[in-house]
């Protein structure tokens, strides 16, 4: 018989829901154990249910000899309540258990509360526990924050942990629509514009019913390709308003996002223009028949516009459900339009239609029909430029994507099917309208036909017409002359005009809802700061009133120029410009093969998005060549301004995700090259450590890497492994950001060891990737060794002898002042902190001065001078003083200029090579990179080698001969022959004081007194290994010298690095003659190759 904890003791972590899984606290004591058996039962696991009702819960059940292991979990003996006693926010006094799936652990179930971004408006965003969480060693007594029992074993966010909610985005209450209100409706009233009703007609007199239809066919499968492309990229992740823009910019990254973004938006605000002059042209036409003209023309036409845009203004800002309401109101009036013109094609036509062309369906006319007949200077093209603007429009729902319950369901459904009714529409309409009118009617009722005229296949003749006459002059009827043939056709002809009215004031309610929608999506990501003032939002919806108004000043300055007709190509390739680039994004992202991409609408193909995107370039050159350059050079514009101020965001864009791929494919390819000589390039790994703590090492190593090489700015983090990586994660994007923000081409990399040594070996070892690993390793001469613990030196010796070990070059600077300005860095922190405290006080002063009396300013400025955060004393810098007070006032100076020293450009001067072994080549190469680079390039290298005193021409002549063969240019050879003589007894005192410390003198003593002596410090030099090493350590003392004669005025000394034999010489003594051999000299480079070729003279 198993035992089971109470059933009351369950506690719903979150509301019930029939499609989670149920995670619990389960309460459990010792006194409840009493009754088991004796635990010979396997362990019985209860049924797990998925039901709603609130009792049936996961349990488990266990041996009660087994329950010693959930008896560690229990807080110092207490009891938990039961559940009619249990609240969710007392933890002082209870004790229970995390439960997940029944086990006692912290670990979290999936919910998608982990995946939201901070500030979302769907819910709030909690975290679950962290890696750390799970895996270190579980406290014994585990203490629950209040308020979150039911929070903690479900991931829903650490104790004390706390989402803020983005005010600005917070829509509790707001209006949403669905996929009929919201897109459908949207999408069909944009594309039926008025050229449905006044063009139509005469694209099928031109065309024919043949090529109309495949005219209309053609923009469809542009807008059908856009539309399945929109679908694919609305459905990959939650989308935000802000509609194409949103999509381009998520997709393709703030360039493109923002280039586009801002000219759509301007093109739906002059479109607002053009659909009211095309609403107020048709009122101003009824006007003329009626002869109630009010100025003229012109002026009638802008003061109508004028008050009609201010009108839509007044609905729009009353909001989006009132708009909502006027285009559905609108859509009914157009498909009563649409419906009469269908209606009156089979009324039967009267003597005055037939007069005017109109014989009701008629197979000859639709024969005759069906071919085409360009007038003069038109064509398929210039007709297709004609029409296309009429089946645009499809972005009209996408545009209000912040308003729509479900954008990732109403977007593409609404669209396509948007795009599939109008489709059928039009199509429908020409066929109908080629069926039903001639081409070319008089309007005479006298035009009838006289008995026996040969009517030479014409239609109307056949129907008893005669319009023979229009063959030689303009006849006023007919599909190619009557721009109102679907008036005359329908049942009742004003319905048409109602059809005409609510087609353009429908479009130009969505283009003025869309603009500002648009435009304060692209302000609120601040891509253009001066623009960052539109993306206020107001009231539940986030309503943009700021974006309305400069919508309505476009639309109201358009209206008044009245030149739209030429403004209109160039707004309609701004529309096909965005529907290239969701094309294009569409297809970006296909082809960079994020795992990232997983759109739920899958009928789409990134091959017919890329032909999408192509077509609509093609497009855009045919309705205008003028108007696709100047949009393409306007577009080009705004992304190089985008891309120069490169905007702080990340949305994991697709130009991301290829620019890995690509890099990835590079990488690999390039592991199948074999390395050659001649593409040798330095590669670094620089042990910075932080990389703004040793900017003069990095500078310098940057120098002959930028562009180049490979360099790793490296780091080593010792001490325990949790304390380690915390700091090394938390760490790791700031010190990248930093070399980014300095344009210093390099990467940063750190590991956590538990010596430096070990850390170092690891970075040489695994750093790198395929072809780019690291083959030289730089770092900055230990200048404080002397006071240095022995196992620093021993591992700073030691790297250079694993570097060896792994074939990797090994370079050493030094310089006078050293590298290290941490301690100036801290300082230059410990300053900004004051005098953000002093700025925040003034602050607080200036703020109460305008609210109390003097009295109490007095008393705050007492106070402020007692905490010495006032303002400073004129004419003293507070960072001078404080340094001072710290007595390294003039030696941080010094150290702040010497860190600097590499980044500013070198006057004319040398590089002094002192090339004294043959390592490969590196000493030389490095130099000569140096000269090349800008900062460089005034300095002359001298090549220093040795030689024999009496074969200096021959030796000087021999190594010219061999620079002039690696093409490397120089100013001066010389032939050093005199390195091997001793040095002169100053400079060997010098040394020998500098190694007195360490020596054991062994020699001086007993040889059991000796034998002690190594045992106890075996560091030290032994008499044996400094006679052994004599000559060595004279070579680098006299060195010394002739560096001091020969070089002490060149701007950088390249010198090859001694070699320590490991295990015969003493680190300490290998650190003496580093240390003697660059004394009071220029910065020095210490190199020594790999004894691998680096230079050749083959071509």
């Amino acid at each position: 018989m198993s035992h089971n904890s109470s059933s009351s003791a369950f506690l719903d972590a979150v509301p019930s829901n029939a499609a989670r899984f149920q995670v619990s606290v389960i309460n459990e004591n010792h006194e409840s154990s009493a009754g088991a058996d004796d635990g010979t039962d396997p362990p019985h696991y209860e049924e797990t249910s998925f039901g709603d009702e609130r009792q049936n819960r996961l349990r488990i059940s266990f041996r009660p000899g087994n329950q010693e292991c959930y008896d560690n979990f229990l807080q110092n003996g207490d009891t938990a309540k039961t559940d009619a006693s249990f609240h969710a926010h007392d933890s002082h006094t209870n004790t229970y258990y995390l439960q997940t799936f029944g086990h006692n652990t912290v670990d979290a179930v999936p919910k998608i509360e982990y995946y939201r971004n901070s500030g979302s408006i769907s819910g709030p965003k909690v975290n679950r526990p962290s890696l750390l969480d799970i895996h270190e060693q579980f406290a014994k007594n585990v203490a629950v924050a209040p308020g979150s029992a039911d929070r903690v074993p479900n991931g829903e966010g650490m104790p004390g942990d706390e989402q803020t909610e983005d005010k600005e985005d917070d829509q509790s209450g707001a209006v949403k629509f669905g996929w009929v209100k919201g897109v459908l409706v949207r999408c069909m009233l944009n594309i039926w514009g008025v050229m449905l009703f006044i063009r139509l007609s005469w694209i099928v007199g031109e065309a024919g019913i043949g090529l109309g239809v495949l005219i209309i066919l053609l923009s469809t499968m542009v807008t059908s390709i856009t539309g399945l492309s929109t679908s694919a990229i609305a459905t990959n992740g939650f989308v935000r308003g802000g509609g194409a823009y949103y999509l381009i910019s998520r997709s393709l990254g703030p360039e493109f996002g923002g280039s586009i973004g801002l000219i759509f938006a301007f093109a739906n605000a002059v479109a607002v223009a053009m659909y009211v002059v095309g609403f107020a042209e048709t009122v101003v036409d009824l006007l003329k028949e009626s002869d109630s003209m009010m100025v003229d023309p012109v002026n009638d036409i802008r003061i109508i516009g004028a008050i009609t845009v201010v009108i839509l203004l007044g609905i729009s800002v009353a909001g989006m459900e009132w708009e909502a309401k006027a285009q559905v109101l609108l859509l009914i009036i157009l498909l009563i339009a649409i419906a009469n013109f269908f209606i009156g094609t089979v009324i039967p036509s009267n003597n005055e239609k037939k007069a005017r062309g109109f014989f009701n369906y008629q197979a000859s006319i639709f024969a005759e029909n069906f071919g085409p007949s360009f007038t003069k200077g038109e064509g398929f093209f210039s007709v297709f430029a004609i029409f296309f603007p009429a089946a645009t429009g499809i972005l009209a729902g996408a545009n209000i994507s912040g308003d729509l319950e479900d954008p990732q369901d109403a977007i593409p459904r609404g669209t396509m099917l948007a795009i599939f009714i109008t489709t059928v529409a039009y199509i429908a309409v020409a066929i109908c309208v080629g069926a039903c009118v001639v081409r070319d009617a008089t309007g005479s009722m006298n035009d009838t036909i006289i008995p026996r005229m040969n009517c030479s296949g014409s239609a109307a003749c056949g129907l008893g017409y005669d319009f023979s006459r229009c063959r030689h002059e303009p006849c006023q009827y007919g599909l190619m002359n009557n721009f109102q043939v679907m008036s005359m056709v329908s049942g009742f002809g004003p319905l048409i005009t109602a059809g005409i009215f609510s087609a353009t004031l429908s479009s130009a309610l969505a283009s003025l809802v869309s603009a500002p929608k648009v435009f304060q999506a692209l302000c609120k990501d601040n891509i253009y700061k001066a623009l960052r003032f539109f993306a206020k939002g107001y009231g539940k919806n986030n309503e943009p009133l700021r974006g309305y108004l400069l919508t309505f000043v476009i639309a109201m300055a358009f209206i008044l120029i009245a030149e739209l007709n030429t403004i209109a190509p160039i707004i309609s390739n701004f529309f096909l410009a965005s529907y290239a680039l969701i094309n294009f994004s569409c297809f970006h992202a296909s082809y960079a093969k994020s795992p990232g991409w997983r759109p739920a609408y899958g009928i789409y193909n990134m091959w017919v998005s890329l032909f999408g995107a192509i077509l609509c370039c093609a497009v855009m050159f045919v309705i205008n060549w003028w108007a696709a350059v100047i949009t393409y050079v306007i577009e080009f514009f705004l992304y190089v301004y985008v891309t120069y101020k490169k905007p702080d965001v990340n949305w994991g864009s697709s130009t991301q995700a290829l620019s890995y791929v690509s890099a990835l494919d590079n990488a690999l390819e390039l592991t199948t090259v074999e390395d050659h000589v001649k593409n040798f390039r330095p590669q670094c790994i620089v042990l910075t450590g932080g990389p703004m703590t040793r900017p003069a090492l990095l500078d310098i190593t940057h120098a002959f890497t930028k562009n180049s090489g490979l360099c790793i700015c490296c780091e080593v983090f010792v001490g325990p492994r949790k304390l380690c990586v915390k700091e090394m994660n938390s760490g790791m994007e700031k010190k990248q950001a930093w070399l980014i923000k300095n344009k210093i081409k390099a990467f940063y990399a750190a590991v956590a060891a538990d010596c430096f040594r070990d850390g170092v070996r690891s970075l040489l070892q695994a750093s790198g990737l395929g072809r780019m690993k690291p083959n030289t390793l730089v770092i900055g001469y230990k200048k404080n060794w002397r006071k240095s613990p022995l196992t620093e030196i021993e591992n700073y010796v030691g790297i250079i002898h694993d570097a060896f070990d792994f074939e990797i070059g090994v370079v050493i600077v030094r310089i006078s002042q050293g590298f290290d300005i941490s301690q100036v860095l801290q300082v230059q922190e410990e300053l900004e902190k004051l005098e953000q405290d002093r700025l925040a006080v003034e602050a607080t002063i200036k703020d109460n001065e305008s609210e109390e009396g003097s009295g109490r300013i007095r008393g705050l400025f007492k106070k402020a001078g007692r905490l010495n955060i006032t303002k400073p004393a004129p004419k003293k810098d507070s960072s001078i003083n404080t340094i001072q007070s710290m007595h390294v006032g003039e030696f941080n100076r010094k150290l702040v200029e010497a860190s600097n020293q590499f980044k500013k450009k070198q006057g004319k001067g040398t590089i002094d090579v002192w090339w004294l072994f043959d390592d490969g080549g590196l000493t030389l190469l490095i130099p000569y990179i140096l000269t090349i680079r800008k900062k460089w390039k005034d300095c002359k290298l001298r090549i220093y080698v040795g030689g024999k005193i009496n074969r200096i021409e021959e030796e000087k002549i021999s190594m010219a001969s061999l620079l002039s063969k690696f093409r490397i240019k120089f100013a001066e050879i010389h032939i050093i022959g005199d390195i091997n003589i001793k040095p002169n007894k100053e400079s060997w005192k010098v040394f020998e004081e500098m190694i007195e410390p360490y020596r054991l003198h062994e020699s001086c003593k007993d040889l059991t007194t000796a034998e002690k002596l190594k045992r106890e410090t075996p560091w030290k030099i032994t008499d044996a290994v400094l006679e052994a090493a004599k000559e060595k350590s004279y070579r680098q003392v006299r060195l010394n010298e002739l560096l001091q004669e020969h070089s002490r005025a060149a701007n950088l000394v390249v010198l090859s690095l001694p070699v320590a034999r490991k295990g015969s010489i003493s680190d300490l003594l290998y650190m003496a003659w580093l240390e003697i051999l660059t004394k009071n000299l220029p910065p020095v480079l210490l190199v020594r190759g790999n004894h691998k070729n680096v230079l050749t003279f083959y071509s």
